[in-house]
């Protein structure tokens, strides 16, 4: 598969540095890698929820660390985007008990509604639907989530409010 790159404008603002050093503060100088996983997710809100390769070298730069440490982390965890998303990324959990209660179907549902295969952003920039591990809400399945919110006991009925929810741009993403 061809890898398409993304230039991305890198901004530290002033308060999002203020915001990374008061991270960094948690931790002893010795230990500023430690705040990887919190500076990671804050500089990616920052950065219309992506992060390029210039963005994980400032990071490493920031963190004093080298960059392949950040690049591991961020290829690993899939809360870290490394290219350019739909707005709305419904994330369905895809362990056995969400597939057990008939997630993938759901998955399949939500891809044909949108016109797109999971991974793949609608070409307005609006929508992307995306397969990840545990979410740690069995109890619910089939679930999702979306933005930091988890969407549970999911039917085709909700998936279609949630669309026109997210058209609409009704709908809460970020508890902040």
């Amino acid at each position: 598969m061809e890898r398409t790159y993304h230039k991305q404008e890198i901004n530290m603002t002033e308060a999002l540095m203020l915001r990374i050093n008061e991270l960094i503060s948690h931790y002893p100088e010795d230990k500023r890698k430690s705040a990887l996983l919190p500076v990671l997710h804050e500089v990616q809100d920052a950065h219309e929820n992506w992060l390029s390769i210039e963005l994980m070298n400032k990071v490493a730069e920031i963190l004093l660390i080298k960059p392949i440490e950040v690049y591991e982390v961020v290829s690993f965890y899939t809360m870290y985007n490394q290219r350019p998303i739909g707005k709305y990324m419904f994330e369905f959990c895809q362990t056995s008990p969400c597939c057990l209660n008939g997630v993938e179907d759901l998955m399949d549902y939500t891809c044909e509604k949108l016109g797109v295969k999971v991974g793949e952003p609608t070409p307005d920039g609006l929508f992307e639907v995306r397969g990840v591990e545990c979410l740690g809400a069995c109890g619910y399945a089939p679930m999702m989530q979306l933005g930091d919110f988890y969407k549970e006991h999911l039917t085709a009925a909700k998936i279609d409010q949630l669309i026109e929810d997210c058209k609409n741009d009704t709908i809460i993403l970020h508890d902040k």
